[in-house]
């Protein structure tokens, strides 16, 4: 096993499985490398499916009729795909899956995982903790997206992708997030003309400053201050 993908391994559900069991998994597993942008699944497909990102990042996303899309989940290195859709019946996909940079996944055979599962109490054990917190996760999305305020759902993932870069990538105690005010706009749920006001606001608090293509977070500490709707996030 390569060492990123034992990295990925030991960040994930998968990670108290014994070596031969989780040998036993990965058998006919193929790395697959997804650009920046590329979508690997739709809203709608039906298709069993389990991945394991070793690197990048992954966001899965829902899309209004009017075209709007709420980011839902961040997947990083060490967060499993598609265990819902081992186990559950006539499964479609509730949303699309994106690569929100560059990104390598880990595709695992559906069959073996399941068979694997059947056999191993263990295994089923490691995909129940991840379908739990999955659940929890997703719940706790609801009052994420009901309460907080625009502001508040762009210094979520503005932070979210802050805290993923190289450390190359920083400008001393600056954060540098390559992302567009569309990509921005998305992410949050709202349209660009609101993410412009937006940013405006926190340019002039001395917050952030814009250039092409990125977000430069200029104090890390005041934008997590506005994570503050709920004592928990």
């Amino acid at each position: 096993m390569d060492e990123d993908v034992r990295s990925a391994v030991s960040k994930s559900h998968l990670r108290d499985l014994p070596p031969d069991v989780l040998q036993e998994i990965l058998r006919d597993a193929v790395r697959t490398k997804i650009p920046a942008g590329s979508v690997t699944h739709r809203e709608g497909e039906d298709a069993p499916h389990l991945e394991l990102i070793i690197s990048g990042i992954v966001r899965a996303f829902v899309t209004a009729p009017d075209g709007r899309t709420m980011t839902v989940r961040y997947c990083r290195p060490g967060a499993l795909l598609g265990a819902m859709s081992l186990f559950t019946t006539a499964f479609v996909m509730p949303g699309t899956v994106q690569a929100l940079v560059d990104a390598e996944l880990l595709k695992m055979s559906p069959r073996v995982a399941s068979r694997a599962a059947e056999r191993d109490v263990r295994v089923a054990r490691a995909f129940l903790n991840e379908l739990s917190e999955r659940a929890w996760a997703f719940i706790y999305e609801i009052p994420g997206s009901a309460f907080s305020t625009v502001r508040q759902r762009m210094a979520r993932h503005l932070l979210d992708l802050a805290s993923e870069r190289e450390p190359g990538h920083q400008a001393g105690q600056e954060l540098v997030v390559p992302v567009s005010q569309k990509e921005l706009a998305d992410a949050a749920g709202t349209v660009r003309e609101v993410v412009v006001r937006v940013l405006r606001e926190l340019r002039r608090e001395g917050v952030v400053r814009t250039q092409r293509d990125a977000i430069v977070i200029i104090d890390p500490s005041r934008l997590t201050l506005e994570q503050g709707w709920n004592s928990g996030s």
